[in-house]
């Protein structure tokens, strides 16, 4: 299919290009920014005028809920989400059920997922067979499978020995090994621990959960010389830790959700389950910490993690209702808002979303297309044209995903995607958009 978007404009952070401009797109590719090939015919037009066209998001934190939980989430529904959201390629988390610690798994869940022509989706392989934190998984294998790195998810690992084991071998072969840095014993709350958890009589986790964890990685990464990613920080210490990690030259890469940039532990309120989350949402000396990291470089990329919950899970008291919210239709207004509030700009939100993650994702996997979260002449046709002047509301039962749970149910948010174009396909198109 040939596709020409016209007066838009072009904004490709990890190439410092910002002008109107436009884009043609044939046999899944980008043939031409500026200037249209001679006899360019397309099947296609749009007409993007005041809409900013930029490469396809990269989403490092997703979970779709196949195999093993399709009452939270279908294929299909989350996949349509992430073109509706913009993201066109996702790293999918290993907790599914059963655990993605074979190759036959892997095998199939990408299999699934190419068959809708959506989002590419990159599993993250178990570190452990059944995450059960005791013998490692097959790496090579799993790898070989499809796998761009190895992760425990939400389940800490209580023996140092098995870590170490896991670092040696992932840097022996060249493999990123994905973190949640949580200690095992302190992590056991289900709030920040702090004013607000004492109050609402709530289990809280301290900080010292996070960085207890981030010193002990740190330490296996010196003796190991491992790449490690670390996801989802929630804490002012712990972007210190990593900053002081990044200046002595670790290899290391973190992220942050969409919730802990945006709210604290005020939010949850009077027990208000939709702020079940893990990482638990801390207080707003930590969001600015991790606002400013964001900015300066420190974080890497911004993710949504998101987790679809079923209604009768998530509708419960608030210490047991199950941890999670759907994100994925809200990551690209949640990072322009942030980018307006912090005044990191445009440019800022738009790359901790494409060239930034798309690094991660490319040390991790290696063999990453270099033109992922790009746009260029000749790299993938994967494109975002969203209208950053449009503020829409959000209602959970608009959402494409299975999941109905967000804690920005009903607030007001800048920009909203009209077109997502995935490897050169036309994924998503809002209604009444042209």
């Amino acid at each position: 299919m040939k596709i020409l978007i016209k007066n838009g404009r072009v904004i490709c952070p990890g190439r410092h290009f910002d002008e109107v401009a436009d884009v043609a797109l044939a046999a899944g590719r980008v043939v031409g920014i500026r200037q249209v090939p001679d006899g360019f015919a397309p099947n296609r037009v749009i007409d993007a005028r005041g809409c900013v066209v930029a490469p396809g998001l990269v989403d490092l934190a997703v979970r779709l809920r196949e195999p093993g939980h399709e009452h939270e989430g279908m294929l299909e529904s989350e996949m349509a989400a992430a073109v509706a959201g913009g993201v066109t390629s996702l790293v999918c988390l290993p907790d599914t059920e059963p655990v993605l610690d074979e190759p036959g798994l892997v095998e199939m869940l990408k299999f699934r997922a190419e068959k809708l022509h959506q989002a590419r989706v990159f599993p993250l392989g178990a570190l452990t067979r059944g995450l059960q934190g005791a013998v490692l998984t097959e790496m090579v294998q799993l790898g070989e499978s499809g796998c761009v790195g190895f992760s425990q998810a939400e389940v800490p690992l209580a023996d140092t020995q098995v870590l170490l084991r896991a670092l040696q071998y992932a840097s022996t072969f060249g493999f990123t090994v994905w973190l949640r840095p949580q200690e095992l014993h302190l992590g056991r709350g289900v709030a920040a621990s702090g004013a607000i958890a004492t109050r609402l009589g709530l289990a809280g986790v301290p900080v010292a959960a996070e960085t207890i964890a981030i010193h002990t990685v740190l330490e296996l990464m010196r003796a190991t010389g491992a790449r490690v990613h670390l996801c989802r920080l929630s804490s002012a210490p712990a972007v210190e830790l990593v900053r002081q990690a990044k200046e002595e030259g670790l290899r290391l890469s973190c992220d942050v959700s969409i919730n802990s940039l945006h709210l604290t532990d005020v939010d949850i309120g009077y027990f208000d389950s939709r702020m079940r989350l893990e990482p638990p949402l801390r207080q707003q000396r930590d969001r600015d910490a991790l606002r400013e990291g964001l900015a300066d470089g420190t974080i890497d990329a911004l993710v949504s993690d998101h987790t679809p919950v079923d209604e009768d899970a998530k509708t419960l008291p608030f210490a047991q209702a199950e941890p999670g919210a759907t994100g994925l239709e809200l990551l690209l207004s949640l990072a322009l808002r942030w980018g307006q509030e912090s005044g990191a700009g445009l440019a800022r939100a738009l790359a901790v979303l494409t060239s930034e993650p798309a690094r991660v994702l490319g040390a991790s996997l290696g063999t990453l297309q270099a033109s992922t979260g790009q746009l260029v002449e000749g790299g993938v046709a994967d494109v975002c044209v969203f209208d950053p002047g449009s503020v829409w509301t959000v209602a959970p039962e608009a959402l494409r995903s299975h999941g109905k749970h967000t804690p920005f149910a009903g607030c007001e948010l800048p920009g909203r995607v009209r077109w997502t174009v995935a490897a050169g396909n036309l994924a998503f198109e809002a209604g009444g958009a042209e």
